[in-house]
């Protein structure tokens, strides 16, 4: 079959978003048999004429779209960022009779207010690499596409539970398309790599395990490595571990790093710590093979509040991580999370005081939370009478202790500057 795969994403946000999930399923879909044209929205100045265009030169049997980011996640100017792909939808069902297909981390968040509200025809819940060679060649042999796992369809949902593949290492790499729309010797170009998927510990508010799963797997740290390596040879200078916690499980972690250092290869990166089991031997291996940056997720300094969160971790933890990290030269980006089911005055105090003892080199405070439906935050919101049980928080709701929001946003505003946000 001819297949055209578009990555809807045209914010840039932090930095250029590559993406790595619709490359994945790219490489998977080629190696099934097919065609497959891929289209990034991120390098293209009129997104409706490239779509008219790439419909126009490949006659597509089957268009898949890559939903990334559903809003911007910020309470004080939120930005629904799905209103341009139900126009790019609208595009291409005027410019092809092909059915159209969702996926991404975002659509797999809200699989079926996504597909109701974009007016697509299918959706793809999870891991696309395994689920949309499937779907095509279901739809191919003219076959009931909702007997492939994971697949929803407007008003039916998914009657076929989703699975997830256990042996990540049987899947490809992403097919070299997807980091095609930028200069991968830009110094703002992190080339995303992902070794895990899966997050067990439960953080009351994350969506990871509605994305991945709750079952933490990996790659094999050799061949991630030596993905890494030809990705380097391709001209990409700089690396980001997309992985939800880098340092888990800490054993895997330190092979991974062993492995890229084997490389003998300059090759920066970045990554995301969980600040709980972080070893002094594993801080020394992430330096020794390259990290130079890591986002400290420790969302706040009061040992209450990081209770009320599921942590798995005490402000002490967090210094001592913290203070390894700037001994062996790591950058630490640190974020807190105000407002949050707990908080008080005292303890929104209490964090501001800690993280600012920390000395990071960037820190993001964050007033609200968004809330995520399938979620211990979303229960709680119905159960505190912040959002309705009809809500489908497709557009964006927050989280934000009501007696205590003007004053949080005062707080916030005085610290803004290079180093708040």
């Amino acid at each position: 079959m001819r297949v055209l795969l578009i990555s809807a994403n045209t914010e840039r946000l932090n930095m250029p978003s590559l993406p790595l999930g619709l490359g994945l399923v790219a490489a998977a879909t080629r190696e099934a048999g097919h065609e497959v044209a891929f289209l990034d929205l991120l390098s293209e100045g009129d997104a409706g004429a490239a779509v008219r265009q790439a419909v126009a030169d490949g006659s597509p049997d089957v268009i898949g779209v890559s939903v990334r980011n559903i809003d911007n996640q910020d309470i004080e100017t939120p930005e629904f960022l799905v209103e341009p792909v139900q126009e790019l939808v609208a595009t291409c069902r005027a410019a092809s009779r092909a059915p159209i297909v969702l996926g991404g981390a975002g659509y797999s968040i809200f699989p079926d207010a996504a597909l109701a509200y974009l007016g697509a025809d299918l959706g793809v819940r999870g891991e696309g690499e395994a689920v949309f060679p499937r779907l095509l060649e279901a739809i191919e042999r003219g076959e009931d596409p909702l007997a492939v796992p994971g697949v929803h369809a407007p008003g039916r949902g998914s009657p076929t539970p989703r699975t997830f593949v256990q042996d990540l290492d049987a899947l490809p790499f992403p097919a070299e398309e997807f980091g095609k729309s930028v200069d991968p010797g830009a110094p703002d170009v992190w080339l995303p790599v992902q070794t895990r998927r899966g997050c067990p510990l439960g953080c009351i508010y994350c969506s990871t395990g509605l994305i991945e799963g709750l079952s933490l797997r990996a790659r094999s740290p050799r061949h991630v490595a030596r993905h890494m390596a030809l990705a380097a040879d391709a001209g990409f200078r700089r690396f980001y571990f997309v992985d939800n916690t880098f340092n888990r499980p800490p054993e895997y972690a330190l092979e991974l790093c062993r492995s890229i250092g084997a490389l003998g290869r300059d090759l920066p990166w970045r990554a995301i710590l969980y600040p709980h089991d972080v070893s002094e031997a594993l801080v020394a291996a992430m330096a020794e093979a390259g990290c130079v940056e890591v986002a400290l997720g420790f969302e706040s300094g009061c040992a209450r509040v990081l209770r009320s969160l599921n942590k798995r971790f005490g402000p002490d933890e967090v210094r001592a991580v913290s203070n390894r990290l700037a001994a062996h030269g790591i950058r630490r980006m640190g974020f807190l999370l105000l407002g949050v089911p707990g908080e008080t005055r005292q303890s929104v105090e209490e964090s501001l005081a800690f993280a600012e003892s920390l000395g990071l080199d960037m820190l993001k405070i964050t007033a609200g939370i968004r809330i995520y439906p399938e979620t211990p935050l979303a229960r709680l919101a119905v159960e505190q009478g912040v959002v309705t049980p009809e809500d489908d928080l497709l557009r964006p709701r927050f989280y934000l202790r009501p007696e205590l929001a003007d004053w949080i946003r005062e707080v916030v505003a005085q610290r803004e500057g290079p180093s708040a946000k």
